[in-house]
């Protein structure tokens, strides 16, 4: 039986230098597009959401912020919301309150697995320049339910790590320039999406519900995961390695999400602050150990067992980030592996 579904559905994820590919990318799209198109890019949650309206200055389409709850509508761009992920769930828009991914919301992967949920075939997948690795867990949800998937060329990115760990992640359908993805996207858009054969993976149901802000607890996150000993950077409870991803990523029972790059550079982060307090734990340590000396040289017997005390608990500090440096050098050295 011949399909009747159309590639329609056109989800777009950047980062650092994303703005001005976007802006190339839309001026160049016709104006009876046969497809929405939806924007996802990493902005603080205080930001005041003027990607809109600066799309829109060089663009034949209509330009707007999502609205939670929206129907979708072909010949549309939607641009996601700060501090809100952009799901799109059946045939409308919804806001997703969830937990950061890799330390954003709106994070892109949370964008893409809900398009790969709802769309199947009809998706595609267009990752640009960002930095870290946002985006290529989701494009392979994409590719896995048959859609089509598009990077940035990385030699034509400002940023190159999001476009190689996309790369990296699947065997993407198209690779292009800023200056052809325009093109690309408009031959793409209203082509035949194939039958609809995909079954969506209970893993992915659940991590798109966790986007929407369903509580994770420990329960549902050993279904799709496995504890470690590494801990997540923001709640510090123990993180879970997520069973077959790609790339290698974690997550916490709260719904945190990183990929093992966002961690291992969140510890790198984490390893000046420890280097910058050992040396200041030693220094104290020191000092007090030598005023202890000079007060029992003098017969200052309980002036020298305060410093003698302040110098036991300097030293238990100490112990204590000494282990923090280890527990992150852990961390550092499970990102080399997946590297390698």
């Amino acid at each position: 039986m011949p399909s009747t579904a159309f590639k329609d559905i056109i989800a777009v994820g950047g980062s650092a230098g994303s703005v001005t590919v976007l802006r190339t990318l839309v001026a160049d799209l016709p104006g009876d597009l046969p497809a929405s198109v939806f924007v996802s890019t990493h902005i603080p949650s205080n930001a005041p959401g003027f990607l809109p309206e600066i799309l829109a200055s060089k663009c034949r389409l209509p330009v707007t912020q999502a609205i939670d709850g929206q129907p979708i509508e072909r010949g549309h761009i939607y641009v996601a919301a700060p501090d809100r992920h952009l799901l799109l769930m059946g045939e409308a828009i919804k806001f997703g309150a969830g937990t950061r991914e890799n330390m954003v919301r709106p994070a892109i992967d949370p964008m893409f697995r809900s398009a790969a949920l709802s769309f199947g075939p009809r998706v595609v997948g267009l990752v640009l320049t960002g930095m870290l690795n946002d985006g290529a867990a989701g494009l392979h949800a994409i590719k896995s339910n048959g859609g089509t998937t598009v990077v940035q060329h990385p030699l034509d990115a400002e940023a190159d790590q999001m476009p190689l760990a996309a790369l990296n992640a699947v065997e993407v359908d198209h690779v292009a320039a800023a200056a052809d993805l325009g093109r690309l996207v408009t031959e793409i858009a209203g082509s035949d999406a194939g039958p609809d054969l995909h079954l969506p993976t209970d893993d992915l149901l659940l991590e798109v519900e966790i986007a929407t802000g369903k509580r994770l607890g420990t329960a549902d996150l050993r279904k799709i995961a496995t504890p470690t000993a590494i801990t997540c950077p923001d709640c510090h409870g123990v993180l879970s390695e997520v069973r077959g991803s790609r790339p290698l990523r974690f997550r916490c029972q709260i719904g945190h999400a990183y990929t093992a790059d966002a961690v291992a550079a969140y510890a790198d982060e984490f390893d000046d602050a420890i280097r910058i307090a050992m040396r200041v734990m030693e220094e104290r340590l020191t000092l007090v150990e030598r005023m202890a000396r000079d007060a029992r040289d003098t017969g200052r017997a309980a002036v020298a067992e305060l410093y003698e005390a302040r110098a036991s608990e300097y030293r238990r500090y100490s112990a204590t980030l000494r282990e923090a440096a280890l527990t992150s050098l852990r961390l550092g050295g499970a990102s080399r592996f997946q590297d390698s």
